[in-house]
């Protein structure tokens, strides 16, 4: 074979895998960041600071805001619907105390929630309802996220995913976070494609004390329930000392509640992924002339 034709086949058989071997880009390990240039802002709530919480009026704000995710809370009722309220019971939103666990759904829409904060002296107050969770996610724009709080039992988990299937919703547009280990192993051993993180509330027991969990502590929980990453307080002493090890062993951290740019800039520099605010406008514009955020949706 005459030289040229030699370099030629050697040039072929070095460049042949390259150019045929299956595309690996799908392969990516289930704890990296998916997300071009973080922190994305959630809107704990919607945007509370600026309409009632879970109510919505304050998710549809919250998009209009621009936020990247919407932050809810959601219970099981006594007809296994999922409905969207913070606390067990109704006491804090309406004249009448029901148990969410114990009260079907036509019950709890029935009632007008009020909230003070938001009325004016020259109108009356405005009356509120508690949506469901499939009403929660027909708000949810493409390109856009909705964070899952999962208030209820383990016993949601199958109602939950009824929901999600029935909603056509994709997937990789929802996050499920919870303080309960059994609700995110429930989810992510049967589920293990959707996105789930532990939430824990990082303090000092007692003055002087260390703060607890411990990374260890968080990296047990995170190994033994199979979650992607781990959503913390936002504890003002805790420094990047205390995530390394949560970094290196490849999971996502994510923090709430944040509300001042400084607290942004901080948790962003210790390498928070998401940051679940009441003031998502606020951070938006802050983050925005710092350039560690661009809105995502074209």
């Amino acid at each position: 074979m005459p030289p040229k034709s030699i370099l030629l086949a050697a040039t072929i058989a070095v460049l042949h895998p390259l150019m045929t071997a299956t595309p690996t880009s799908h392969l990516v390990p289930k704890t990296q960041n998916p997300e071009p240039n973080p922190p994305l802002i959630v809107a704990h709530r919607g945007a509370s600071a600026d309409a009632p919480e879970n109510t919505l009026p304050a998710f549809q704000l919250a998009w209009q805001q621009g936020a990247d995710a919407i932050e809810g809370d959601f219970h099981l009722t006594r007809d296994r619907q999922i409905v969207c309220i913070h606390d067990d019971n109704t006491s804090a939103y309406s004249h009448k105390k029901l148990t969410v666990r114990k009260t079907k759904l036509a019950d709890l829409q029935a009632l007008d929630l009020l909230f003070p904060k938001f009325t004016t002296h020259s109108s009356p107050l405005t009356p509120y309802k508690i949506p469901t969770l499939a009403e929660v996610l027909a708000t949810v724009p493409a390109g856009k996220k909705l964070y899952i709080e999962i208030k209820s039992s383990a016993r949601i988990v199958r109602h939950l995913f009824a929901t999600i299937d029935a909603s056509g919703i994709d997937p990789d547009q929802l996050v499920i976070i919870a303080f309960s280990a059994r609700v995110i192993k429930k989810i992510k051993s049967q589920r293990p494609s959707l996105k789930a993180m532990w939430l824990t509330d990082i303090r000092h027991r007692s003055k002087g004390a260390p703060l607890e969990p411990t990374p260890d502590q968080i990296l047990h929980t995170l190994r033994r329930t199979g979650a992607d990453g781990v959503s913390v307080y936002a504890h003002p002493h805790v420094d990047s000392a205390y995530f390394q090890p949560i970094h290196h062993a490849g999971y996502q951290l994510h923090v709430w509640t944040v509300d001042t740019p400084a607290e942004a800039q901080r948790w962003t520099d210790l390498g928070a992924l998401s940051l679940t605010t009441n003031q998502p406008a606020l951070l938006l514009q802050a983050l925005k002339k710092t350039n560690k955020h661009q809105n995502k949706t074209k």
